[in-house]
């Protein structure tokens, strides 16, 4: 496990490296604004059309030579992208090609370095392991924005690229000495199949069970909600203090950073979670939206960042005991198909909320989105919770596969 969250901060440092140099290339080649906005969308719009595909094909392949290819393709693009721009071959057309297979492999390589991470830790400490990668996360992509500026003012352009394909290969020349730990892979695409159990495994069967499964749907409600309306925070809060608040531009780098260090805060908090569930995600969400709520009536700047801290902190906690849910809830043989869905709705939310949010502050402005967000996240948070009370739980057939314990068996294990 520490080979594998070293591995993955390199990767992450490199990957922002990346992103961040990209925005700046593609605004030197177009200078448009709307072009940078293009590339981004190109790169996320594969997770909204194969994800589904892709989730079935973690299910169906051995996760380590997954997780392995699919990083050495990653670096392949990189590098191509280096060289391009190192030999000034690089244009528009280049430049959106190779951000769409970026994103189609990155349909696999997601599910499957997110589950190869938690094979590797006893399954009561996979909470752990997820708030473990947060962090890791946090950490990378700081280093990463930093690096960036040096490598383009030093080395140049191509650098960056250069340095993000080499981040792919190290991580992919760490995975095969990677162990998993004893009894947490029993599901886990460890090995091949039989030719009919892999036909079996088809995008619908994962479907199904995420729409008919009432804690994963809850789940998407809430963080659907909360992603629109709740964690726009460069967009709302970057209105607010440029506007009513009368900051300027210094002032929500200071948000943005405190917005940060809570973010790192809340991923150490949520490393020791130990049994998260959906009541914790929705009662942590109604929280950070009481507190977005009061954000939103702030009279100064220094009261607002006083109230961000603890806003990004519950943030950061609720996503770890989401994704704990997300990654365990299912049965072994359904998870990367189940992240698959996740991975096609999540991409909804992130390409229609900015929309969405956009409208709701052109109508009633930075503090009213603010308050209207949070108020109407709470709000749902709670109507939820009080019908689960009067309901009881739902019964969700699940066809079993080899190595997963069924009935009286399962009974004795559990006992």
């Amino acid at each position: 496990m520490r080979w594998w969250s070293a591995a993955n901060f390199v990767s992450n440092a490199g990957t922002w490296m990346q992103l961040t140099v990209q925005n700046l290339l593609v605004l030197h080649i177009t200078g448009s604004a709307a072009a940078t906005g293009l590339s981004m969308s190109v790169q996320a719009a594969p997770a909204l059309l194969v994800s589904l595909l892709g989730g079935a094909a973690v299910d169906r392949w051995p996760r380590k030579l997954t997780v392995t290819v699919s990083q050495a393709l990653l670096g392949a693009v990189a590098f191509t992208t280096a060289l391009l721009v190192a030999l000034d071959r690089i244009d528009m057309t280049a430049l959106l090609v190779l951000a769409g297979v970026t994103g189609v492999i990155a349909t696999v390589d997601g599910p499957a370095c997110a589950l190869l991470g938690n094979d590797l830790v006893p399954v009561a400490d996979v909470p752990s392991a997820i708030g473990v990668g947060a962090l890791v996360h946090s950490a990378g992509r700081l280093a990463g924005t930093a690096l960036a500026g040096v490598a383009v003012g030093f080395l140049g352009t191509a650098s960056a690229y250069a340095a993000n394909g080499l981040s792919f290969l190290f991580v992919a020349s760490v995975v095969p000495f990677l162990r998993p730990a004893a009894g947490a892979a029993e599901g886990a695409a460890a090995g091949p199949r039989e030719a009919s159990d892999r036909a079996a495994m088809t995008v619908r069967e994962g479907v199904a069970f995420f729409v008919r499964r009432p804690r994963l749907v809850a789940l998407a409600g809430i963080t659907g909600l909360s992603s629109v309306f709740g964690r726009n925070y460069g967009l709302t809060l970057a209105v607010l203090v440029t506007g009513p608040l009368a900051g300027g531009a210094g002032a929500f780098g200071t948000v943005s950073t405190v917005l940060a260090v809570g973010g790192i805060i809340g991923a150490v908090l949520g490393a020791r979670l130990r049994k998260p569930s959906v009541r914790t995600v929705g009662l942590l969400a109604a929280a950070g939206a009481l507190l977005q709520v009061v954000a939103g009536l702030s009279p100064s700047l220094a009261v607002l960042l006083v109230l961000v801290l603890p806003m990004a902190v519950v943030e950061s906690v609720s996503d770890t005991a989401g994704t704990a849910v997300l990654q365990t809830d299912p049965p072994p043989h359904l998870r990367g198909r189940v992240l698959g869905v996740w991975s096609s709705v999540g991409t909804v939310w992130s390409l229609g909320g900015p929309p969405l949010l956009g409208l709701l502050m052109e109508w009633a402005g930075a503090r009213g989105a603010l308050v209207a967000g949070g108020l109407l996240i709470a709000g749902s948070i709670g109507a939820g919770l009080l019908v689960r009370r009067r309901g009881g739980p739902v019964p969700v057939p699940v066809a079993a596969r080899d190595g997963d314990l069924t009935g009286r068996e399962a009974l004795g294990t559990a006992a």
